[in-house]
């Protein structure tokens, strides 16, 4: 590639870089971390998913209360009956067919089951805020994630503008060259080998843009944001972005205040409480359980019948005749004869009426050993919540006092290269003096410049990672997250 035609793609990357972040920035607002948090907590589908693991909890816990109350039930129909069979009114076998309906309402209730139901309402209760302890762990990884994917573009982006000075830089002294050099004070090499230098530089600063895109995705798709929407983040200085001091993050303090409020150690002290509640629950069904009953009926028959009139039968049974008179001969005592109908559907309703009443006592004898079984697994699942407990408890603690062995080492690393900073910038500032007297070679001068691009790089890297560290033991600590 010639020199002009170097020149010209590079201006025309930096103009065009320069120009699209100035046409976002006045189209779009700016995210800064809380923002984009918030949005990825109401946003992110994991997050739903567990809400809704939360509402069916909460369902369940509804519906353990309710079942509390006496269950009362309702039934009934019609059917049509024929051949042999008994007269559900008047319960004689009859073999004519006819039309019949049946109603009932029935109702019982526990009286006493050894609180094993109280249990199993306390046992619901204890999942509910365990349910919604798990969400809340989502919601703290998704927040270091998004924290982390945030400092991700943050650190791109000063790795772009460290790129672009170095561009800079080299394009100005090739300019300064190709001017000595047509001057005929240095050779042709020098000016070719900086016009190599410009175009790893301008490779170096396309890349560095790329990545700031990349990064950006990546936060969009944690956020749950389409790809192609517009999206930017607020830019605050690295050196302006609150940290506390190392020393008020000591690894036991942070782990106490951790202990009380990460959630999952809620969450494990949650399903913990829950499954000692489960396993009283469990052990109550071993034992008899006492309920009350009721019930109410009636039914119909389309062949019942009912008396619908009378009349007295008192007529003369024949004559004799005593002395050659005859004499009427009337029944010893009068009887009545009865006309009849059908009876009335309302009127069978409540003829038929019917009621009970009663307690019924349930006392498991042998049933497979179902319920002692269930009841020993009871125990082992408060076991198995009590070493998953203990296990999460350690990590955590491990986890803590790694973050604050990473928060030491990055501090050390970030105080050494912000040395090595300086040191190469004093270095590249003498190289420059004696490349411009000419008593430095092109490729020395060249070498200085990339040592000092590299340290700069390098010191981006340590300070974004020192920032992160400390922020994860900020948040472990309870502080939340902030820049």
């Amino acid at each position: 590639m010639s020199y002009f035609c170097t020149m010209r793609f590079t201006r025309f990357v930096i103009l065009a870089s320069a120009l699209l972040f100035s046409l976002s920035g006045q189209a779009q607002k700016k995210w800064n971390l809380l923002q984009c948090v918030e949005y990825a907590m109401a946003n992110n589908i994991s997050v739903k998913q567990t809400d809704l693991q939360t509402k069916l909890a909460e369902l369940q816990y509804n519906q353990s209360k309710w079942g509390r109350l006496p269950n009362l039930n309702f039934s009934g129909g019609p059917a049509y009956n024929s051949g042999r069979n008994q007269d559900p009114t008047s319960f004689s076998l009859i073999t004519q067919s006819y039309l019949s309906a049946n109603m009932q309402l029935q109702s019982s209730a526990e009286i006493f089951n050894w609180f094993s139901r109280k249990n199993t309402i306390a046992a619901n209760e204890w999942e509910v805020q365990a349910a919604k302890a798990s969400t809340d762990k989502l919601k703290n990884d998704i927040a270091l994630t998004v924290a982390n994917a945030y400092l991700q573009i943050l650190l791109a982006r000063e790795q772009e503008k460290i790129a672009g000075v170095q561009l800079q830089q080299s394009q100005s002294q090739l300019v300064n060259t190709r001017k000595l050099v047509d001057a005929g004070a240095l050779p042709e090499l020098n000016a070719a080998e900086l016009e190599a230098q410009v175009a790893r530089d301008s490779s170096t600063f396309i890349s560095a843009h790329g990545n700031v895109e990349q990064s950006l995705l990546n936060l969009k798709s944690f956020m749950s944001i389409d790809a192609g929407q517009a999206f930017d983040i607020d830019m605050p200085p690295a050196d302006k972005i609150p940290v506390e001091k190392l020393s008020d993050l000591q690894p036991e303090a942070v782990y106490a205040s951790a202990i009380a409020n990460m959630p999952q150690q809620r969450f494990n002290d949650f399903k913990l409480r829950s499954a000692r509640k489960t396993s009283a629950a469990a052990r109550g069904d071993l034992y008899p359980t006492l309920s009350v009953f009721g019930s109410l009926g009636s039914g119909f028959n389309s062949r019942a019948k009912e008396v619908t009139g009378s009349y007295p039968l008192n007529s003369p049974l024949g004559t004799v005749k005593v002395g050659g008179t005859d004499y009427s001969v009337y029944p010893f005592q009068p009887y009545t004869t009865y006309t009849y109908g059908k009876t009335a559907f309302f009127s069978q309703l409540n003829e038929n009426f019917r009621q009970s009443l009663g307690l019924t006592l349930s006392v498991p004898i042998f049933n497979g050993k179902s319920l002692r079984t269930a009841y020993e697994r009871t125990k082992v699942n408060i076991r198995n919540f009590e070493l998953q407990k203990e296990m999460d408890d350690l990590k955590l603690k491990q986890d803590i006092y790694q973050a604050y062995n990473a928060s030491t080492v990055a501090l050390e690393k970030f105080n050494a290269s912000k040395k090595t900073v300086e040191a190469a910038e004093r270095t590249y500032s003498f190289a420059k003096k004696r490349y411009d007297v000419g008593m430095l070679s092109t490729f020395e001068l060249i070498t200085n410049q990339n040592n000092l691009f590299r340290a700069k790089l390098e010191y981006a890297l340590n300070q974004f990672d020192y920032v992160f560290k400390m922020k994860v033991l900020e948040f472990y600590k309870g502080q939340g997250l902030k820049l």
